[in-house]
C-alpha cells in the first residue's frame, strides 16, 4: 500500500523534524519600530490581571519584513508595556502575520495574539513607510525619513507576555484553565537607522489601537535584526479575570459600541 500522508508518523521522522527545527540559520528582518507614550489609563484598561502597568504608558509597534528563504513574511505587533511580578515585557494586542505558517504556531504553541493582514515595510532613498491594515484599514501607519545611523545595541533579551487558552467547546467559558505565557526572545542587531516622523492611528472596530493615543513619540527606528525564542508557563490564571478581555483575541465588530476607559480625556 502506498504510503498515507496523514498516518502517524515514525519515531524517526519525528525525531529527524526535531533535529532539522533545532538547526535553523539566523532569520534576518527589516523593520520598523515605533515607541511613543499614551494615556495611562489607556494601558491600564488594556491589562488582563495578573499583567499590570509599568513606570511608563508605551506603545510600540513593529512592522517588518521577514528573509524567510524561499517564502518572505510580513510581520507586526501592536503591544503594550506591562509587568508581571518582577519581570517588565510587553503585552501584545494584535500580531498581524501574511501567511497562515505564522499564526499556527505563534498562536497554538504560545497564545499568541496573531491575525491575518496586511504587513508593508517600503523605503525609497531616504523616505520611509510602513504600515498594518486589516479589513481595509491602514490602521497603524509610519512615515518619516531616515535621520541618521544609531550605534547597534548589545545583543538582548526581550519578553512577551501571552494568554493561552480555548474556548469552551459548548460556547462559553474555557475548556481548560488558561495559563500565562513568559516568551523571551534573543534579539541581536546588525543596522539600525533613527527615523524622524510620525504615527498615524486609524479607526478600525476590529483593530481599535486608535484607542491608545499618541501622546509624545519617544523614537522612531529602521533596523535589521534576528531572534530565537523560548516560552515557559509562568502560572496558570483565573478563567473568570481573563474572559472579561477574550474579545482581544478576535474580530468583534461589536467593539465599535465599547467606550472609552473611564476618566480618559
Amino acid at each position: 500500500m502506498a504510503r498515507v500522508r496523514y498516518g502517524a508518523r515514525t519515531a524517526a521522522e519525528a525525531a529527524a523534524a526535531r533535529a532539522a527545527a533545532a538547526k535553523l540559520p539566523d532569520i534576518w528582518s527589516t523593520g520598523v519600530v515605533a515607541l511613543w507614550e499614551t494615556d495611562p489609563d489607556a494601558v491600564a484598561a488594556v491589562l488582563p490581571p495578573p499583567l499590570k502597568p509599568t513606570g511608563r504608558p508605551l506603545v510600540r509597534v513593529t512592522v517588518s519584513k521577514v528573509d524567510l528563504p524561499g517564502y518572505p513574511l510580513g510581520a507586526g505587533s501592536v503591544s503594550v508595556a506591562a509587568a508581571h511580578g518582577a519581570t517588565e515585557g510587553w503585552y501584545p494586542l494584535v500580531m498581524p502575520m501574511t501567511h497562515e505558517r505564522a499564526l499556527a504556531g505563534g498562536r497554538e504553541v504560545f497564545g499568541e495574539p496573531k491575525k491575518l493582514g496586511e504587513v508593508v515595510v517600503e523605503r525609497d532613498g531616504l523616505v520611509v513607510g510602513a504600515r498594518l491594515a486589516r479589513h481595509g484599514i491602514a490602521f497603524v501607519e509610519v512615515r518619516g525619513a531616515v535621520s541618521g545611523a544609531l550605534p547597534l545595541p548589545e545583543p538582548a533579551e526581550k519578553t512577551d507576555f501571552y494568554f493561552k487558552f480555548l474556548p469552551g467547546v459548548e460556547g462559553s467559558g474555557f475548556d481548560a484553565d488558561p495559563v500565562l505565557v513568559h516568551c523571551v526572545r534573543r534579539e541581536k542587531v546588525r543596522k539600525l537607522e533613527r527615523i524622524t516622523g510620525d504615527v498615524v492611528l486609524r479607526e478600525s472596530m476590529y483593530d481599535p489601537v486608535a484607542d491608545l493615543p499618541v501622546r509624545r513619540i519617544v523614537e522612531i527606528t529602521l533596523g535589521e535584526k534576528t531572534s530565537d525564542q523560548r516560552g515557559r508557563v509562568a502560572e496558570r490564571v483565573s478563567a473568570e479575570a481573563l474572559l472579561p478581555y477574550v474579545h482581544q483575541r478576535y474580530d468583534d465588530p461589536a467593539q465599535i459600541l465599547d467606550g472609552p476607559p473611564e476618566g480618559s480625556v
